[in-house]
């Protein structure tokens, strides 16, 4: 495999080379720990980068991680407009970052999310994110239009995503929204785990999402999942290393064991968080649910002796009743209690994964077929 990333350190001072985001990347608040991540010495003088919003003919159509920058610097200005000053109404998701808005661009009509970091200590995630995004392109990563980076303001544009997150469909409060049937909550789960192979297997080094969680899969038309929230994104081991150490980042419920004790950071934590968000998809269950006579809820502990003993049909969501094929039930299940082993050379690779999974997601359930209960069906 090439070694698409042997121009990651001229990439990294081509973004830096744009006077906004050098001046970030060396103000007081970012981070001194970005270093581990950015500290390159490489020249670039034979390294051509464009500020102009590609169209899509200009992107790599073949997935193939490319070390051109395919977004575009707005204004201030620009993104106010398109969001109609930012009007309360126009917001889509509050989180930890900040705000997320629905916007649409002036002049080319385009509908986009418009996020809006207002804490002043995530200049470093926003500045990662915006070097990832720029150059990983997948159907199943988000894709990044463009940033802005003007003064104190920190801005990402976003592709639109029309039907929310996977948390919104699994847990949130969305007004008059439909339970996933088997065959989407499946097409999602493959998505997913072929956007982390692309990230894992086809990037070089690898990257390294940190944060996978439903909240950070948004879901684009027709369900099909976009990897996002690439902030706390690492990249991977390569050459002769079998870890990157660092500080833990991510969330509890969804952190490797391994990674949360000893800050030794591989490809395996994110297997261990997918194995998370899998178990998220076919239960219905939160990964930390809420007190329960004063202990937290947890999916892991709860899950683990279900699948020993094959009580697979105590696992699956209620709200899918009997409409779900137990053979792929139990393969699945399969599938995600592999991804959460305790010890990390336990779990699969996100290559085998995804080609389980897709194959699995091929294997569609026929309501009108179902007759009998739902260890009838194929």
């Amino acid at each position: 495999m090439p070694r698409v990333y042997d121009d990651w350190e001229r990439l990294v001072h081509a973004v830096l080379d744009r006077e906004e985001l050098r001046r970030l990347a060396l103000c007081p608040s970012f981070s001194s720990s970005s270093s581990a991540d950015f500290s390159f010495d490489l020249s670039i003088d034979d390294f051509e980068v464009s500020g102009r919003t590609t169209s899509d003919e200009q992107r790599p159509q073949d997935d193939t991680p490319s070390h051109q920058i395919y977004c575009k610097t707005f204004t201030f200005h620009e993104l106010a407009i398109a969001t109609r000053n930012f009007y309360s109404d126009c917001v889509i998701d509050k989180g930890g970052y900040g705000r997320m808005y629905k916007g649409r661009l002036q002049g080319s009509n385009l509908v986009v999310a418009v996020k809006v970091v207002e804490r002043i200590d995530k200049n470093r995630e926003f500045l990662v994110e915006t070097l990832m995004l720029s150059v990983l392109h997948h159907t199943n990563i988000i894709n990044l239009i463009g940033y802005c980076s003007e003064g104190d303001h920190r801005l990402l544009v976003y592709e639109y995503s029309p039907l929310g997150s996977l948390y919104d469909h699994l847990h949130g409060p969305m007004p008059g929204r439909e339970n996933l049937d088997w065959n989407t909550r499946m097409k999602i789960a493959a998505g997913v785990a072929k956007g982390l192979e692309y990230l894992h297997d086809k990037a070089n080094p690898p990257v390294i999402h940190r944060n996978l969680k439903p909240s950070s899969i948004l879901l684009g038309q027709g369900y099909e999942p976009k990897i996002s929230n690439l902030g706390f994104a690492k990249l991977g081991p390569f050459g002769d290393k079998t870890h990157v150490s660092t500080r833990v980042m991510g969330t509890y419920g969804y952190c490797a064991p391994e990674y949360a004790m000893t800050g030794k950071l591989t490809m395996k934590a994110d297997v261990y968080s997918f194995g998370v968000v899998l178990l998220e998809i076919v239960s219905g269950r939160k990964a930390v649910g809420d007190l329960e006579n004063g202990e937290v809820l947890s999916i892991i502990p709860w899950v683990r002796p279900l699948l020993m003993e094959r009580k697979y049909v105590q696992i699956v969501d209620p709200a899918l009743g009997d409409r779900y094929p137990f053979r792929s039930l139990s393969q699945v299940l399969a599938v995600a209690a592999m991804c959460i082993q305790e010890k990390d050379e336990s779990r699969p690779t996100m290559v085998d994964v995804a080609a389980a999974l897709t194959h699995l997601s091929s294997l569609k359930y026929k309501v009108e077929a179902q007759t009998g209960s739902a260890g009838n069906s194929a």
